[in-house]
């Protein structure tokens, strides 16, 4: 992607969609009102983290903010219903439903996983209603000129745009990860959050000595965010000679990016494989930091960890805020900050600069190809014109405020919305530099699975780096060649620009040789 993450990623959506309860079965419907005979559009949406009634961490009222807005909705379309559907957070199931062309119209998916598709035709890009103006809002507001001028965060939020060049994605408000720490403990044992890395594992190696866990993360957060960030760490400045290709929609957002074609070259060339010096230093620097972690990255109850006070802190995301504000057993101040930057007394490929933004978008919302079975065709169907207005009347500024400031866990993407106090440190995180890339979303669900299970057999000494590497290798191999295959990719596009970034990469060190 050029968030991440979190996006992010499919990490965030489905830590928060299984710390609700939801009801047997595939997907559940809230009880639709009674359709008059009026009513020729009933519109599905599955809005994810928003979905009435329910009660997030089964803290607080059950959720009213969507039912709220579409009431309003319907009120100026008697024509129209809204029906909220809660559906599983997993890509088999989405997969199965839009190709059978009974997907809801309006669905909450992690932009990554859309562009895997979108040769298939199953979304509707948004390109043409972004770039004119939002019926709703008055003259002279943001997004009277252009709906996009309503956005908060226009670097992520425009920076989703697909490599095909379309966008498919509106996002609706961001999530971020952070480091929990306890103050008190920090009072007591007199540190402060650290000026970057080294400093970083002094402090954890003074709790450790005291008998805590001093960070309590899981092997997922490690594979997907700690990948993220350590891959940026050590290859941002080899942008110039790698980066392949900058797409003029998303680059003046993003600064560079490796998409997925990039990486199938990259590795063609030598990169992420046993003979890149930066792809071994990333796992390395991930083993030295294991030490200061849980024995058990996988099944460890984190937040009951923190609360507990077991661990000093705690790697999570913004969602995890709404548990703390809340949480009656919490007996301690707890502060947010981000990841330190790794300096070059550290590791030779770093250069100390600022750790990147891994997270972005939460909410992320498509239409379906349902959104146009009236027609099957965007051009005439009246229904996807329903779609795109409940889109336009969710994104007014009173209507996001009463839906995503409802609880305490995303920040809102449309101005005019505050951002709430507790979530303040993940605003100011949000103004950094996105990442380098999104390996969880390079490649296909049979190279995460790989990978994840690979790399936690590493992290915990079951195979050498080497032995890692190796696996890590012939997983690469496999993902590259599903996705040319699939894409129909033509990487020779990219040999002339090879060619002219060779000057860049003289100057370079220990990149791997060949041609």
């Amino acid at each position: 992607m050029k968030l991440s993450t979190l996006t992010l990623p499919v990490v965030f959506a489905l830590a928060a969609w299984a710390l609700w309860p939801r009801p047997s079965g595939g997907a559940a419907e809230v009880a639709p009102s009674s359709n008059p005979a009026n009513v020729k559009y009933v519109i599905r949406v599955a809005p994810g983290f928003y979905m009435p009634d329910r009660r997030p961490m089964d803290v607080g009222k059950p959720l009213q903010g969507l039912n709220e807005v579409a009431a309003d909705f319907e009120k100026l379309y008697p024509d129209t219903r809204i029906e909220f559907v809660d559906v599983p957070s997993v890509r088999e199931w989405v997969v199965t439903q839009l190709a059978a062309g009974t997907a809801p119209d309006i669905m909450n998916i992690n932009v990554e996983d859309v562009w895997q598709d979108v040769q298939k035709g199953w979304y509707v890009p948004l390109d043409s209603f972004l770039e004119q103006s939002n019926p709703f809002v008055p003259k002279g507001s943001p997004g009277s000129r252009q709906w996009w001028d309503m956005f908060k965060y226009q670097a992520i939020s425009r920076g989703k745009a697909a490599p095909d060049g379309k966008m498919y994605c509106l996002t609706l408000d961001m999530i971020e990860t952070g480091i929990f720490y306890n103050k008190s403990l920090f009072a007591k044992f007199g540190v402060s959050p650290p000026k970057d890395w080294v400093d970083f594992l002094r402090i954890q190696q003074i709790f450790k000595d005291a008998g805590y866990t001093p960070m309590l993360v899981d092997s997922g957060a490690i594979a997907d965010w700690g990948m993220d960030l350590l891959f940026d760490q050590l290859y941002d400045q080899l942008l110039p000679g790698i980066d392949l290709s900058k797409d003029p929609k998303r680059e003046q957002y993003l600064q560079g990016y490796l998409d997925w074609d990039e990486i199938c070259y990259l590795h063609g060339k030598g990169y992420f494989t046993k003979d890149d010096a930066r792809y071994l230093e990333t796992f390395r620097i991930m083993k030295d930091w294991r030490r200061f972690m849980p024995l058990n990255l996988s099944s460890v109850d984190l937040t009951k960890e923190f609360i507990n006070q077991r661990g000093p802190m705690w790697w999570s995301s913004s969602l995890s805020v709404y548990k703390l504000a809340r949480d009656p057993d919490m007996a301690f101040p707890w502060g947010v900050f981000y990841l330190p930057a790794i300096p070059k007394s550290y590791s030779k490929y770093a250069n100390g600069h600022p750790m990147c933004v891994i997270g972005g978008s939460a909410t992320q919302l498509e239409l379906s190809n349902s959104a146009i079975q009236d027609t099957h065709d965007v051009r005439t169907s009246e229904r996807l014109k329903r779609c795109v207005a409940f889109l336009q009347f969710l994104c007014l500024p009173k209507n996001t405020d009463r839906v995503v400031n409802e609880w305490v866990a995303l920040l809102p993407n449309i101005k005019g919305v505050p951002v709430q106090p507790e979530l303040q440190p993940f605003d100011t995180i949000l103004k950094r530099q996105y990442g380098t890339t999104k390996w969880m979303f390079t490649f296909d669900l049979r190279f995460d699975d790989v990978y994840q299970r690979m790399l936690e057999l590493y992290l915990n000494g079951g195979v050498s780096l080497s032995e890692f590497v190796g696996w890590m290798q012939r997983d690469i191999d496999s993902g590259c060649s599903t996705v040319v295959r699939r894409k129909h990719l033509d990487l020779s596009k990219f040999d002339p620009v090879w060619r002219s970034l060779a000057p860049e990469r003289a100057r370079m060190e220990d990149l791997p040789h060949a041609p």
